[in-house]
């Protein structure tokens, strides 16, 4: 198992580090597309859609984004579509956590396959707008939801005691989450001072936070940005639990599928762009 999630990850960095720094958007337009394309497929198949009918979701979700990138809002959305996700995500996401695992199945499936069609472009347009404020803010913005997510794993493996949501994911627990936000903390200073001391061109999410929101601006910021990928995760558990699946497909070895990896990015990402535009 490990030696298949090395060579996975080798294979995916070896196919996005030349897409990030090619001086061209689409090289990276172009990959996240296939994989948010994936990500329909496996939707799809979560919410007990099967066969031609999961591969024509993930064909939906590629032409949404392709409806999106003819707009022109691949380079730069109106700002109203990132809160209005955003609010969406907060409302939608409350809701089902509170609800359940039990009661998701009783949502007319059209539903449940709509917030998934819905879900995937809005990610895959934020992906390309942060790409289009530069490569610090795209990297800084994929090391929150990161650093969050190992700093919590860490922090729930040593000082876990009190859980979460033992009933979508037994694993996580409230210190996990409180040391994901501190090493989220850490991350966003460490980062604003290397910009600082460095040639590095300030841009990065932290830096754009603290000039524009200043210091208790920018920490609640970051809090609401941990609880998304946060939310983000429980849901797609949530979902899976649902389905009495593990995994959300195989299409990654070792790492399960697409949305197993980019769960707490699709809510974030839309977060960072509504944030970025004050």
């Amino acid at each position: 198992m490990l030696i298949q999630r090395v060579i996975t990850a080798l294979v995916l960095l070896a196919l996005l580090l030349p897409a990030l720094v090619a001086s061209s958007p689409w090289p990276f337009a172009l990959l996240t597309l296939v994989l948010i394309g994936a990500g329909g497929w496996e939707w799809a198949r979560l919410i007990g859609v099967e066969g031609w009918r999961a591969v024509a979701t993930g064909g939906v979700v590629v032409g949404l984004c392709a409806l999106g990138a003819w707009t022109g809002w691949s380079a730069q959305a109106p700002a109203w579509v990132w809160w209005a996700t955003s609010v969406c995500w907060v409302l939608g996401g409350s809701l089902g956590l509170r609800s359940g695992p039990q009661a998701w199945p009783h949502l007319p499936r059209a539903a449940r396959w709509l917030i998934g069609v819905l879900v995937l472009p809005a990610a895959w347009l934020a992906f390309c707008n942060a790409r289009a404020l530069g490569l610090n803010f795209l990297l800084s913005a994929l090391c929150l939801v990161w650093m969050s997510d190992i700093a919590a794993y860490f922090g729930g493996k040593t000082w876990g005691r009190r859980k979460l949501a033992v009933t979508i994911s037994p694993g996580k627990t409230w210190e996990g989450a409180w040391t994901g936000l501190i090493g989220v903390g850490l991350l966003a200073v460490g980062w604003v001072l290397v910009e600082r001391w460095t040639l590095v061109d300030a841009g990065s999410l932290y830096d754009r936070l603290w000039l524009g929101l200043g210091g208790l601006g920018a920490v609640l910021a970051l809090a609401a940005l941990v609880a998304l990928g946060i939310m983000g995760d429980l849901l797609e558990s949530l979902a899976k639990r649902a389905a009495g699946m593990k995994d959300s497909s195989g299409l990654l070895p070792g790492h399960g599928g697409v949305l197993d990896r980019v769960d707490a990015l699709l809510p974030v990402l839309p977060a960072v762009m509504a944030l970025a535009s004050l």
